[in-house]
């Protein structure tokens, strides 16, 4: 008995609508055996997948974990008001390190005073 093309692909629609219809009766079971259990043991969505990135987040921006001992985090410190420049577009807020700009105008016979952001 020699089988066509055709018939072959009617045999695999009809075993794909057969495995469609039993996967869908044991998701079906499967689920109902998870909802249970969840309800059962108290689960929750963070217990079976982690906390929300966004959760996760704010949780590690409130604490920081010390010695084994958690603290609240320090605030960040603002970023520091410029207060020299150069013309350029390049400040410095006068806190730590000078720039290699300011360096170089120093040295170029430029004083601080010339470099002051002017309100």
């Amino acid at each position: 008995m020699a089988k066509t093309l055709q018939t072959l692909l009617k045999q695999i629609a009809q075993l794909q609508k057969q495995a469609d219809a039993l996967r869908s009766r044991e998701k079906t079971e499967v689920v109902d055996r998870i909802k249970e259990a969840i309800a059962h043991y108290d689960i929750t969505a963070d217990d079976l997948f982690g906390a929300s990135p966004a959760k996760a987040a704010r949780k590690r921006a409130a604490v920081v974990k010390t010695g084994g001992k958690a603290r609240k985090a320090a605030a960040k410190k603002p970023a520091g008001v410029a207060k020299y420049t150069d013309g350029a577009g390049r400040t410095w807020s006068g806190v730590g390190k000078r720039p290699n700009w300011f360096k170089d105008a120093l040295a170029a016979g430029k004083q601080a005073e010339d470099l002051l952001v002017k309100a």
